[in-house]
């Protein structure tokens, strides 16, 4: 299925106009009543990167009328009355990120700012924000059909570990009372829906769409062919065997993500069940190019050029993408400590050239295009198609890694069509430089017995530095993370040098480290501060480990055990978990050692480990 022909949009490329935010909007545009209501956690910034703006353009693209309710205040009821009762559904998601990965650090303190704000100013969205804003829908209107979805409702789609007040948590279509979750790259599954809707069948009545959650109380109604996860009373409870059950329900979860191969799952929550549909399809490249061609603002609302109270206007987060191209979905590296491979998948969806060529000559002629085209890329930037072609026809394999310390020899690296891409895009008229800033994938290019990748990154890609993340040296550690050996790394920083040095270039590669990542306690930070020393490289940021919701680390986190790796006795393996802020902050100080402050927890943790001898050579 294509989402958009040429011809169905051609009556909407001359618009000018935002989606409607106020009621003047509708009565300028003569609506009555719109057909769906965009409740959103961040501003309202009209360009493809936001997800609500992308699935309000698609919606519109099929006649139906949307309109946008950006960061309403969640104190009144009457505020979620502004655009009136939608004719079909509200649709409500907590923004591009978890609120509270939003509003708070790994450290659990709380954030000082909100790049997803007017001005990026903090205090805009609510802790919760799913929860919280269907609780004002229901209370402004009784019986209304709410969809939820986005990275909140997708991540805690299911029972999961919620490291801010440190519980299991029921999935948040119960505690939502939503009438319907919708999961990943929702595009295929709205559209659908809307056509559900339109028929006159009620949210809660909706069953059987690819990437959707529902739930019954009624035990009958569990498709015939779902696999029972471990209920909610058995992996919440605080105690050995529930988390040898959560550990046991992820593992489950994890091994049917993919649309191909993956099952229906039923999770039992008190007297209810929780039915997670099949994943969606990836999109075709035809229907990924459709919705990047919808005629697009590109640009904030204009009621975000007045100045916040801080003094600042516009939404910093769009600079981020403003001149960013994605060209691709999904990540088969799945490392442990990021959630894509539950929200987007492990299969790769890619956009096509024409299409982004024709994305990055509308940028150039925009008036603040300095011909610096920012990023080409997306969760990982050099993958541009399926990691093997078994995976292509049958779905991500359930119980095998394309990457990490034991690449699948079924890998196909190879970079050729993305060097072709970059080569169309840097010679386009106006164009001075097209760097990558989102993350290469080193173990991936160094799988590639062809380095022309690799030189064509540094002469034309690079700006003194490049960005990458080995995240740690132990390789104890390492294969936890679902990463490469700190051999790989090593490697690939001397073919780096050696290519710089040969095109007579000086760039630098500048390492991303992960502090307290389940696995890592500190003698394995002693390593990576050992190995920091000698090559004279120290971190200006390390990144805390975060237990956000959907990611196997996070389940090692609160279970201390690895659900990918049994003992003798058929248990799950024990992970060494730092808990508490105190040890977190040892392993952090440990990786930047040099700083003046950090010197006496460096200390503590030397001794700590019987490691004073150290104290000399660290500092």
């Amino acid at each position: 299925m294509i989402f958009l022909q040429q011809n169905q949009f051609s009556g909407l490329r001359n618009r000018t106009m935002f989606l409607p935010v106020c009621r003047k909007d509708l009565e300028e545009r003569g609506i009555g009543q719109l057909d769906f209501v965009f409740v959103s956690g961040d501003a309202y910034v009209d360009h493809p990167s936001f997800a609500a703006a992308l699935l309000g353009r698609l919606l519109e693209s099929r006649g139906y009328s949307v309109g946008i309710l950006c960061q309403p205040d969640w104190k009144s009821a009457e505020n979620f009355k502004a655009l009136g009762q939608p004719r079909l559904s509200f649709l409500v998601t907590a923004g591009a990120m978890d609120s509270m990965v939003s509003n708070y650090t790994a450290n659990n303190k709380p954030r000082s700012e909100d790049s997803y704000s007017h001005g990026g100013e903090k205090g805009h969205r609510p802790d919760r924000a799913v929860i919280q804003y269907v609780a004002k829908i229901r209370e402004a209107y009784k019986g209304v059909n709410v969809i939820i979805g986005g990275i909140e409702a997708s991540l805690r789609r299911t029972a999961h570990y919620d490291y801010w007040s440190n519980t299991v948590k029921h999935s948040v279509l119960l505690d939502s009372k939503a009438d319907l979750l919708i999961y990943g790259m929702g595009e295929k599954a709205l559209l659908e829906i809307a056509s559900q809707l339109d028929k006159g069948i009620s949210a809660r009545k909706i069953r059987g769409v690819r990437g959707t959650c529902w739930f019954t109380g009624k035990k009958d109604e569990i498709p015939a062919d779902a696999i029972m996860l471990p209920s909610f009373e058995e992996v919440s409870k605080n105690t050995p065997e529930s988390k040898e059950m959560f550990a046991l329900s992820y593992k489950i979860q994890e091994e049917n993500t993919d649309a191909i191969n993956g099952s229906v799952l039923a999770e039992p929550s008190e007297s209810r069940f929780v039915i997670q549909e099949k994943s969606a399809f990836p999109l075709s490249q035809a229907e990924f190019d459709s919705i990047y061609d919808l005629p697009f603002e590109r640009k904030w609302h204009p009621m975000y050029d007045v100045a916040a109270s801080n003094g600042k206007k516009g939404i910093p987060a769009l600079s981020e993408v403003k001149f960013s191209l994605t060209s691709c979905r999904g990540c088969f590296g799945a490392c442990s400590f990021c959630a894509i491979t539950f929200h987007q998948g492990r299969r790769i969806q890619s956009r096509s050239h024409e299409s982004l060529l024709s994305e990055a000559k509308k940028m150039t002629q925009d008036s603040d295009f300095k011909g610096y085209i920012h990023d080409v890329g997306g969760p990982t930037a050099n993958f541009r198609s399926d990691a093997c072609e078994f995976q292509k026809k049958n779905g991500a394999c359930k119980n095998r890694d394309c990457l990490g310390v034991s690449p699948c020899q079924n890998v196909k690296a190879d970079h050729k069509d993305y060097i072709e891409l970059l080569k169309k895009l840097r010679s386009l008229p106006n164009v001075k430089k097209v760097f990558i800033r989102s993350g290469i994938r080193f173990d991936y290019l160094m799988l590639d017995k062809d380095k022309t990748f690799l030189y064509e990154l540094c002469k034309h890609h690079v700006s003194g530095q490049l960005k990458v993340a080995p995240e740690h040296v132990s390789d104890k550690v390492l294969a936890l993370m679902r990463k490469s050996t700190h051999a790989v790394y090593e490697k690939f920083s001397a073919e780096y040098a050696k290519a710089n040095k040969e095109l007579g270039l000086k760039q630098y590669l500048v390492p991303y480290y992960i502090a307290g990542h389940p696995g890592a306690g500190i003698p394995e930070a002693i390593e990576t501060a050992l190995y920091l020393k000698k090559t004279g490289f120290v971190p200006d940021q390390v990144q805390d480990f975060y237990p956000t919701p959907g990611s196997l680390a996070t389940c090692m986190y609160y279970t201390g055990l690895n659900p990918h790796e049994k003992k003798s006795d058929g248990k799950f393996k024990e992970v060494y978990v730092a808990r508490g802020g105190h040890e977190r902050r040892l392993q952090r100080a440990l990786l930047q050692f040099n700083k003046k402050e950090n010197a006496q927890l460096v200390k503590e943790a030397l001794i700590q480990a019987g490691r004073a001898d150290l104290i000399k050579i660290l500092l």
